[in-house]
């Protein structure tokens, strides 16, 4: 059996098993599609057609087999915005024993598309759960379009689970803080220099002698001219950067705002991962924007089983037989794409797994998923769519 044909068929028998049943006749059609678009980008590790379809164990043209991939892409609803990773729910609900670490970000894709990605925090990686993309070059997303995003990721969060929200300068908007608050989760988000403040009397950051090494809390503030809050302001300068940043939070502790914030930056692996480190996205060819989600399901579904991979590589410690023995400097990403081609020049078993996040250990038995779980993926298989402080109330952290 080729190495091609043996990543298809284990990617396809695992995305069989999330299944109640084992699916018939169009869904098993386009089920058995989606494990090949998969299996290609990985194999491949690009995300244009005619690369992935080289890498799809089938006797027909790859002509054909382009021509196919196209089909399965294109059969998506024009007017869907929001698309979500099929198994959001049972994968956050893996994750839920923590704090679920929720990171909000823009990134160009295709051609002249960007996409709003919503990502869970991992062991130092952020795992894609939901994103929409609209044609545009460059820019900010609307704060509508971030609240539609994030109202959409909620209804999979579980019950009790602590979550919190991270974002950069984008995500400051009073109307996504408003929301966030509603739905009781912390946040930490960056804002800008000249943002508005009023604890008695109007200020901004810029009124601040802040200086490197410093952390100055500004609590109970309200934020910009619509006077949301009360909320936490945070000026921090970081020893060794070069320039502050500014914080807007509903956190108490200013030491546990900028220990969260820290973290919004591995959003910034995913992006790479998917482009210019791993799946190269960013030249799949494509422009339209319902079509570019589509085939981010993909490559999402195939960054998922990579990361797991990496985890399971550490787990069973074959992490020293494919890197190294004394310490490891891949990333989750890099060690699961080592260990595929490991597994597969050695000819043994591929685990895959898209949400067995918890402890990383295959299983490979049929696991059953909630009703409104199995409705969102079959709508994809079946294409349905230390100073003193310089101002009175600011406080050194």
């Amino acid at each position: 059996m080729s190495d091609n044909h043996r990543r298809y068929s284990s990617i396809r028998l695992a995305l069989s098993q999330m299944f109640m049943k084992e699916p018939k006749g169009y869904s098993a059609k386009q089920l058995n599609i989606l494990a090949g678009l998969i299996s290609g980008i990985v194999g491949s590790r690009r995300t244009n057609y005619p690369q992935i379809a080289s890498k799809v164990p089938d006797r027909t043209k790859a002509e054909s087999r382009v021509k196919r991939i196209s089909r399965f892409i294109n059969e998506v609803d024009e007017k869907q915005e929001v698309h979500l990773m099929p198994f959001a729910g049972l994968l956050l609900s893996n994750l839920s024993e923590r704090t679920l670490g929720l990171v909000m970000d823009g990134s160009e894709v295709g051609r002249g598309c960007l996409a709003l990605m919503l990502s869970v925090l991992y062991r130092g990686r952020a795992l894609p759960i939901a994103w929409l993309v609209i044609s545009a070059k460059k820019g900010h997303f609307s704060q509508e379009r971030h609240v539609k995003l994030l109202s959409a990721v909620r209804e999979f969060i579980p019950v009790g689970a602590d979550v919190i929200f991270l974002g950069d300068g984008e995500f400051d908007g009073t109307e996504l803080q408003a929301k966030l608050t509603d739905f009781d989760w912390k946040y930490a988000c960056r804002t800008s220099s000249n943002t508005i403040l009023d604890d008695g009397e109007e200020f901004s950051f810029q009124d601040l002698l802040l200086q490197p090494g410093m952390c100055l809390s500004l609590p109970d503030v309200l934020f910009t001219r619509q006077r949301f809050g009360p909320v936490l302001a945070i000026a921090w300068w970081r020893t060794g950067y070069q320039e502050p940043i500014y914080l807007v939070t509903n956190f108490e502790l200013t030491e546990e705002a900028c220990h969260w914030y820290q973290k919004r930056f591995k959003i910034e692996t995913l992006f790479s991962d998917q482009k210019s480190r791993g799946f190269h996205l960013h030249k799949s060819h494509l422009s339209n924007p319902a079509r570019l989600a589509r085939l981010m399901l993909a490559a999402c579904l195939a960054y998922l089983w990579i990361v797991y991979l990496g985890v399971w590589s550490i787990q069973r410690k074959l992490h020293t037989v494919i890197h190294r023995t004394d310490r490891c400097d891949l990333s989750l990403f890099q060690l699961g794409l080592r260990l595929i081609d490991h597994l597969l020049d050695h000819n043994l078993p591929l685990p895959v797994s898209f949400t067995d996040f918890s402890h990383a250990i295959p299983k490979f038995v049929r696991k059953r998923i909630s009703t409104s779980q199995k409705r969102v993926l079959d709508a994809v298989v079946l294409c349905q769519g230390g100073s003193a402080c310089p101002r009175q109330g600011a406080t050194a952290a």
